[in-house]
């Protein structure tokens, strides 16, 4: 029986590390990368203000646990008219669900940015897996 070395630590970068096809930016915390197989974890900055662009994802599904900061989500399931489903207002200690293929749109109040984590099952897969919803129901993205 060997001895298997644990996973790599990781550390939250000073900046972002990429922007996400929402507009909001994106510091990598866990993937692939520190030896997570099944899921990974972003933290996600939108600034005060600003409204993300609505987008949804192909193939995973996150988990969001508000850290900072306050705003509101839409959350549309597929098949359903954006304008029938109303945004949640969201604030810090406040945890929802993205399922695969919902459309979604956030927006930060004015005043302090939104700051939440991402758990995101199965790992994030690359460029591709989030695309345009057109329209959201927070009206028109500001990133």
């Amino acid at each position: 029986m060997g001895f298997e070395m644990p996973p790599r630590l990781s550390r939250r970068g000073g900046v972002a590390d990429v922007i996400a096809p929402d507009g909001s930016e994106i510091r990598l915390l866990v993937g692939l990368g520190q030896g997570a197989r099944f899921s990974s974890m972003v933290e996600v900055t939108l600034a005060a203000g600003e409204v993300s662009r609505p987008v949804y994802h192909r193939t995973v599904e996150e988990i969001w646990y508000i850290l900072e900061g306050g705003g509101w989500v839409w959350r549309c399931p597929p098949g359903v008219a954006g304008a029938s489903v109303l945004p949640q207002a969201v604030a810090p200690g406040d945890v929802l669900v993205i399922p695969v293929g919902w459309r979604f749109q956030f927006a930060a109040a004015p005043g302090a940015a939104l700051r939440f984590l991402c758990h995101t099952t199965p790992p994030w897969p690359g460029e591709g897996e989030a695309a345009p919803a057109g329209c959201g129901g927070l009206g028109e993205p500001t990133v």
